[in-house]
């Protein structure tokens, strides 16, 4: 199961020095865990996770594999981008691809690094990104109203279905609002996620700031969480050019340059996770002698389905799954401490997996 995150921005926001930065953290991650890929436009990396060490411990465990994410760097929009231009239709496709976007937005001033438009002015640069996918949106839209019409007619539901969300969201896009707005019943997402809206996406704000504003941001940067407050959306600050030396450093020399600089983390150990609950995800673990494992699941998810994520005979063939909260497992001192304190479950079909769950699938091949 891929989630991918794709990085989207105006040109000279520092767009790719964070991606390269997210690069080379996930080429460092290659000591310590296995079957980390770079691809030439991806980046997939760990998502930090200090719960999978614990249990590592307290299952002996050989290795550990922890849970992953994908960032996927989309080369610069500009205005005009939904009309093709500077290859936008190229781009607009890509984004299409991903689950969420993170919009990396400029908070930081440099005279040798020059504005697209000889102006630092984030909310401006969110509103022209932002217009280019409404656009590219409402003429996806529109050019489909005509052909489900005529289903409609016929009494096709589906068609039905598909007339009423878009008609939901060009009446958001035509009012200067993202499709991410429209209300959707849980009946109907399967249907709207179909309509492969850009601004259906999750949005998670990047401020770029300057080294010196890295720990606490500034004016720019509170400006993007202002507006990010009022869309419900995300914000992480982050220094690009910061993260990309810390990104290369050895694991001490990094906690000494972070300390050094007033940060308690790397900022990108904060993008990573932010992305990863951006996208509604959570995790759980299997534990064991040969390895411990998390795995990335959507919030509610039920147990055949987590299984599922394992291998489609576990989901297949469920029986039941053996289950221990990540607190029980690590306070009783590992599963059988849990088991003989009655505190592992058997959970069955309709069991919601919860974030941190030990588990352990029972099947029927």
């Amino acid at each position: 199961m891929g989630f991918k995150c794709g990085i989207v921005g105006l040109p000279n926001v520092g767009k790719s020095t964070l991606f390269n930065a997210l690069t080379a953290t996930a080429a460092a991650q290659a000591a310590k865990y296995p079957f980390s890929t770079v691809e030439a436009n991806i980046g997939e990396v760990a998502v930090p996770d200090p719960r999978l060490d614990v249990l590592a411990k307290l299952a002996r465990s050989a290795k550990l594999v922890p849970t992953r994410i994908a960032f996927v760097d989309i080369a610069g929009l500009v205005s005009g981008a939904s009309r093709g231009e500077g290859l936008g239709n190229q781009f607009l496709a890509v984004i299409r691809e991903v689950d969420a976007i993170a919009h990396v937005v400029r908070c930081f001033e440099n005279p040798d690094i020059p504005h697209v438009n000889d102006r630092i002015d984030p909310i401006a640069d969110i509103d022209t990104i932002e217009t280019e996918l409404m656009l590219a949106d409402l003429d996806s839209l529109e050019r489909r109203i005509d052909g489900l019409a005529k289903k409609v007619k016929g009494g096709d539901a589906e068609a039905k279905l598909s007339l009423d969300l878009i008609n939901r969201a060009l009446g958001l896009l035509r009012d200067g609002k993202p499709a991410r707005f429209v209300e959707v019943r849980p009946d109907e997402e399967k249907a709207f996620r179909g309509l492969g809206l850009l601004t259906s996406k999750p949005v998670l704000y990047v401020c770029n700031v300057d080294e010196a504003a890295a720990a606490t941001g500034n004016d720019f940067s509170r400006r993007v969480e202002q507006r990010a407050q009022q869309e419900g959306a995300r914000v992480v600050v982050i220094a690009a050019q910061i993260e990309a030396e810390i990104a290369v450093l050895p694991a001490a020399e990094r906690a000494e340059y972070l300390n050094a600089i007033g940060l308690r983390e790397a900022g990108l150990d904060r993008l990573i996770r932010a992305g990863y609950d951006l996208l509604r995800l959570l995790t759980y673990f299997t534990a064991g002698p040969k390895e411990a494992k998390a795995w990335t699941i959507t919030r509610g998810t039920k147990a055949p389905q987590a299984a599922g994520v394992i291998h489609s005979d576990f989901e297949r063939g469920f029986i039941r799954a053996e289950t221990i909260a990540y607190d029980d497992y690590v306070a009783l001192g590992g599963e059988a401490g849990a088991r003989d304190a009655g505190r592992l479950r058997l959970e069955g079909k309709e069991y919601v997996v919860a974030d941190g769950d030990v588990m352990h699938f029972r099947f029927a091949t």
